[in-house]
């Protein structure tokens, strides 16, 4: 079989071989800038954009993507070099595999290499929506405080260099300053993060940080942007070199960056566009008035969930999530902690069966082929936690309800830090916290409420003694009978 190298001059070739974009790349226009191009954008918006362009009138809404970070060097030189083109790889359960080339991201910028031109087009007055994949860390919030953190170096930086910033607010202050500047018009700002109310956090941080450096700008902010928040639902591990081999082995395609993904998708969005949107109704898109009870339900039940399965995979010594997920032990906690802890806490989920996309997660954490890393799971937990464990835990605690899993997650986490798993092997941690953690962690070894007590972190939790002692005792049961026999003894107790 020919191999051939994906770039727009070979899409005709290509096109008897896997599913290509049928319009003319040429004629879109930008509509839209993304910051944070990543597989899962890739696996998501960029994917419902390229079909909506498939209808010509919607040539208005291509994207420009921006590699905002000198750690995406590589993908931006990737894709660069394949003419923005990629090919989604959707992995069902059956091990079926559907194929695509996505060709909804007609323009790339690497904002270290030219950070005036990143601001210029985000001020272009044809953008009418700004996009955010740029994971739970990116919004510089100080889970103790609440509040925007003026003191990260990087702030510090942006707020001394205007022209050359670092921080996606340095970008969207001086781009926002410019539209205001040359009467470009009002902008959408949507954040796709992981965190529940992620655009009122938007609105808060960007608020935050325009108030320290440009206090005059407010105004127009406040009228002429809109901050939608919206939920987003796609598992998408990371890409592997067998991924790349096996899509040149089995169609030929030379892609150097191909995405694969899960079948299940979902994108539910406030309706809250200030500038015009696209019809992305027309391609499965929600669009609803108030998004909240879906973020919950999502960051409570599939987030957290990974999260359960990937710390307590780990210490297990699972490399993948469908492994972790089969040890019956793991799967039945899971169950007990969404049915028990986190169902009680979710209301007005309108046209949902929440038994059913409860059984849903179950067998999307079991798909043999999507092979989900752990480590990539596990990776800044210290987000994490915070977003989509920590508001179960507040919200059981009012209604008086039981917190027994979720403290044992926490156990188990402290537990985690320490870098060695029960098979007495290292475990990769990464985690912008990690030296914090660490050092925590080993206090914690003498005294576990130490590591409950990173306010960073946990907040005030520490200070709940219902929480300290159900964490407390399932710090001292992990470390002394271990993960495994802790699991069946909670499950036997819970399923009585």
């Amino acid at each position: 079989m020919k191999h051939i190298t994906l770039s727009n001059s070979s899409l005709k070739e290509l096109a008897d071989r896997v599913a290509v974009p049928n319009y003319n790349r040429e004629n879109i226009k930008t509509g839209i800038v993304h910051v944070g191009v990543g597989g899962f954008h890739r696996a998501h918006q960029a994917m419902y954009l390229d079909q909506l362009l498939h209808d010509k009138a919607n040539a208005n809404w291509g994207i420009c993507g921006v590699a905002l970070l000198s750690f995406d060097q590589k993908i931006y030189d990737t894709l660069k070099a394949q003419d923005g083109l990629y090919t989604l790889v959707v992995k069902e359960l059956d091990g079926t595999l559907t194929k695509r080339v996505i060709g909804s991201i007609t323009e790339y910028l690497f904002a270290p290499d030219n950070p005036k031109a990143v601001i210029q087009k985000m001020a272009n007055p044809d953008v009418k929506i700004i996009t955010l994949t740029i994971t739970e860390g990116g919004y510089n919030l100080n889970e103790a405080t609440g509040e925007f953190n003026l003191e990260n170096p990087q702030i510090i930086h942006d707020s001394k260099n205007a022209t050359t910033p670092k921080t996606i607010f340095g970008y969207l202050t001086q781009a926002l300053k410019l539209r205001k500047e040359n009467n470009s018009g009002a902008v959408t700002l949507l954040s796709c993060d992981n965190i529940e109310g992620n655009g009122a956090v938007a609105k808060k941080m960007l608020s935050a940080y325009v108030r320290f450096v440009e206090p005059d700008l407010l105004p127009w902010i406040e009228a002429n942007v809109s901050f939608p928040n919206s939920m987003v639902d796609r598992i998408t591990p990371a890409t592997v070199a067998s991924d790349i081999a096996e899509l040149k082995n089995v169609s030929g395609i030379e892609d150097q960056w191909p995405v694969v993904c899960e079948s299940f998708q979902q994108w539910v969005v406030e309706d809250n566009f200030i500038a015009g949107r696209p019809n992305l109704e027309s391609v499965g898109v929600q669009f609803v008035t108030d998004v909240e009870p879906f973020e919950k339900m999502k960051l409570g039940l599939l987030n957290a969930g990974h999260s359960v399965v990937g710390i307590l995979g780990s210490l297990l010594g699972y490399n993948t999530i469908d492994e972790a997920i089969s040890h019956p032990e793991i799967g039945t906690f899971l169950a007990n902690y969404l049915d028990n802890e986190v169902t009680p806490t979710l209301h007005d989920l309108e046209g949902v069966d929440l038994p059913k996309y409860k059984k849903t997660l179950i067998a999307r954490f079991s798909n043999i082929y999507i092979k989900d890393q752990v480590d990539r799971i596990c990776s800044e937990t210290s987000a994490k936690i915070p977003k989509f464990i920590l508001p179960t835990v507040q919200a059981q605690l009012k209604l008086n309800g039981t917190i027994t899993n979720a403290a044992f997650i926490i156990a188990a986490w402290a537990i985690y830090c320490l870098g060695v798993n029960e098979k007495n092997e290292k475990i990769n941690i990464k985690d912008a916290l990690s030296d914090t953690l660490f050092a925590k962690a080993i206090l914690a070894t003498d005294n576990p409420k130490i590591f409950i007590e990173n306010e960073e972190v946990f907040g005030k939790l520490s200070q709940s003694a219902v929480f300290s002692e159900a964490y407390s005792k399932a710090y001292q049961d992990i470390t002394t009978f271990g993960i495994e026999k802790c699991l069946i003894a909670l499950n036997s107790k819970l399923l009585k």
